[in-house]
């Protein structure tokens, strides 16, 4: 079983573009896992992980619903914020400048092959590094993702988290707000949960927090859980793969 787990800090990218390179590394890890059933062999299922920061846009994942939307197209066009279904679980999530957003798309038969585990994982590491950090999170019952204060009145979500997995491979994630515009999650009803607020770190800590200093904390925590290595590639490289999926958009 590969342990190793590829870096990629994409920067600033659109959703579209960095959906398509989600996508193209899960086909190719598919691919693998089918060439090793056909012909017998026993090619080792490569791991990815995707930093990325997208411009306004809203998503709709596949058990979402429409009404959880509060602005028509045409308003959407006018306050530039893109809207995408997406192929993710969940409801309805906004990403946005100053937010943290994480895909990691890996070969689960490489580590565990437990679906439920792993979106706990997942929220273990958020609540790991939201600790580190000073900040109190827990889980809510029934409801994926991490909270503040979930058993509430004062609830209010600080990271959303939808996946797909196809195969045991996984794509989407988590996305962590830290210094985002929360006034833009007025246009929708949050993953589709009435009567919950929405937070950030920099919100709650009352100062602003290097979004670089979160960002390798998730990775301590991420390295930690998964008992993986991690390698860090290129900006070359990953300069000329994202262009590349630009250019064929």
């Amino acid at each position: 079983m590969n342990k190793n787990i590829n870096v990629y800090d994409l920067g600033v990218l659109d959703y579209k573009t960095a959906l398509n390179f989600q996508e193209k590394k899960l086909q190719e890890i598919i691919d693998i896992k089918r060439t090793n059933r056909n012909e017998g062999s026993s090619i080792e299922t490569p791991n990815y992980f995707l930093f990325v920061e997208h411009p306004p846009v809203i998503t709709l994942g596949k058990s979402g619903q429409e009404k959880n939307l509060l602005l028509t197209k045409e308003e959407l066009e006018r306050k530039k914020i893109q809207y995408f279904n997406t192929n993710r679980g969940g409801d309805i999530t906004f990403h946005g400048y100053g937010q943290i957003v994480g895909y990691p798309v890996i070969d689960l038969e490489n580590f565990y092959t437990d679906i439920n585990r792993y979106l706990r994982t997942l929220e273990e590491i958020v609540i790991s590094t939201l600790n580190y950090f000073k900040i109190s999170s827990q889980r809510s019952p029934g409801e994926t993702g991490v909270w503040l204060e979930s058993n509430s009145p004062n609830s209010r979500k600080i990271c959303a988290i939808g996946v797909k997995t196809s195969r045991w491979v996984t794509m989407h994630g988590f996305a962590l707000n830290v210094d985002t515009d929360l006034r833009y999650y007025n246009y929708i009803i949050p993953c589709g949960i009435k009567g919950k607020g929405i937070t950030s770190i920099n919100k709650e800590i009352k100062k602003n927090v290097s979004i670089n200093d979160i960002k390798k904390k998730l990775l301590e925590n991420f390295k930690k859980t998964f008992q993986a290595n991690l390698i860090f590639s290129t900006w070359k490289a990953i300069y000329n793969y994202v262009f590349f999926l630009w250019a064929n958009n």
